[in-house]
């Protein structure tokens, strides 16, 4: 039995597709199908069908195309950019007996490669004497934009095949131009047929270094040097991915819809949704699309918090509310946090301390490190409204301490006439973080959120 009934090469613009297309069409029973997917056309330049199948019949139908190029003789299969068919990426993903190559060349190299192309006109080479020469002219955010789209695509491809437990040949640029590397290709691929040269119809069309490729050379190195190649700027985030929480949202008939993250000041919030229209609760996914299918013009919110006051108040949760007993045990046995026992309160004068500590264990807690899991209550405000992106995004993020105009805004956008917004208490526990701030809480804070607070902005609490 054939090891793969058909492939795929994953590739971009300039990555040397043309070549490794022409050397796998060299072996023995094997077909590379051109671009078959690319929106523009079919497989080929000027081709107005591809196999049997029309251009039109594939974009009304592109399972019609892949069905009749597997159905040709030998193993077949086509080139895929991130910018061809969407529909066709989890048909390819999820298919094991579908082979995956994926084709990868230095970006800078291929952007500038790409902008020679479109400069000359010239987008393959069969002879050296028919080459057109020009020097590519770097711009900075254009490369940034295309490097943004190549890492964005091997990500998702990537994950998707984590997912469905397969893997892929990873080839580069410069091991296509090898008849070794190309050969194991063929012997991963179960075909029987070898390579003993390089394909002839093809030259590599810039072969001179980058310096002799861009005009503003200079430029370019320094605009290079602010990337971030190695992403260490990057915040890692192993939190466990949350639902969108939909049964605790709350909604007016007036067409308002609130999305709390927990812990949420809900009572004056309450208060001022019912002060514009009878309120709505206890939602399914299927009933809040009915709601919403009831309300043209609805608009919905949520509140964020300072990371500082929700660890308060998730502490002080963890220290007085029954449910959280369990917690508190494993908090104060296997991690050593100074917890009272139960019965037993937290002295005013231990409280900074203690929070401090709490923070400290969050860290671990929301990296996933933990044999507690991550509760709502102290989870990241990211995580949360990427669990409710999951179904429907917010229309408005409010701050809490911009509350009563954003409210008066929201309203204003949802044609409701706006009642006044009156906050209450804001901090809800029995010790106040008011009264126990100290900067070593805040460095805390913004060591164990420090998504949070690069995601939101935030500054010092006390500010």
């Amino acid at each position: 039995m054939p090891k793969f009934e058909s492939f795929v090469v994953f590739a971009e613009m300039r990555t040397g597709s043309n070549l490794l297309e022409a050397a796998l069409n060299d072996l023995d029973g094997v077909t590379c199908h051109g671009e078959a997917f690319n929106p523009a056309l079919i497989g080929y330049p000027n081709r107005k069908e591809l196999v049997g199948v029309t251009k039109a019949q594939r974009d009304d139908d592109p399972l019609a195309l892949w069905g009749a190029i597997k159905a040709q003789d030998g193993l077949n299969g086509c080139r895929y950019f991130h910018d061809h068919d969407p529909r066709m990426l989890a048909v390819f993903v999820n298919d094991p007996k579908c082979a995956k190559i994926v084709l990868t060349r230095n970006p800078i190299e291929s952007y500038v490669s790409l902008m020679i192309a479109r400069a000359t006109g010239q987008w393959k080479l069969g002879d050296a004497k028919h080459r057109k020469a020009t020097k590519a002219r770097f711009d900075a955010e254009e490369f940034e934009a295309h490097l943004e789209g190549l890492q964005d695509f091997q990500v998702t491809l990537l994950n998707a095949l984590q997912r469905s437990g397969q893997t892929a040949f990873y080839i580069d640029y410069e091991d296509a131009q090898s008849v070794e590397v190309l050969n194991g290709l063929a012997n991963w691929l179960g075909v029987a047929g070898r390579l003993d040269k390089l394909p002839e119809t093809l030259k590599v069309q810039n072969p001179e270094p980058l310096e002799a490729k861009v005009a503003n050379f200079p430029g370019m190195e320094a605009s290079l040097a602010r990337l971030d190649r190695f992403n260490l700027s990057k915040t890692p985030n192993f939190e466990p991915r949350r639902g969108p929480g939909v049964p605790g949202f709350i909604a007016s008939e007036a067409g308002l819809l609130y999305m709390p993250l927990r812990p949420a000041m809900d009572a004056p919030i309450r208060d001022w949704l019912a002060a514009t229209g009878e309120l709505v609760e206890g939602f399914s996914q299927k009933t809040l699309r009915q709601w919403k299918r009831r309300h043209p013009g609805h608009r919905s919110f949520t509140v964020l918090r300072h990371p500082l006051m929700r660890a308060h108040l998730a502490f002080n949760a963890v220290l007085n509310w029954d449910n959280m007993d369990e917690t508190r045990a494993v908090l104060r046995q296997s991690y050593k946090l100074p917890i009272p026992k139960e019965g037993e309160s937290i002295a005013h004068g231990d409280y900074a301390e203690a929070l401090i500590a709490f923070l400290g264990w969050l860290k671990s807690n929301l990296a996933n490190q933990t044999s507690l899991p991550v509760n709502t209550l102290w989870a990241t405000q990211s995580a949360a409204l990427q669990g409710i992106g999951q179904f429907a995004l917010p229309d408005l993020l409010v701050r809490e301490e911009r509350m009563a105009e954003d409210f008066a805004y929201l309203a204003n956008m949802a044609g409701v006439e706006a009642p006044a917004f009156v906050p209450g208490e804001t901090d809800t526990a029995p010790i106040k973080l008011a009264d126990i701030w100290t900067p070593d809480l805040e460095a805390a804070a913004r060591e164990t959120y420090t998504r949070d607070m690069m995601q939101f902005g935030f500054g010092n609490w006390r500010d």
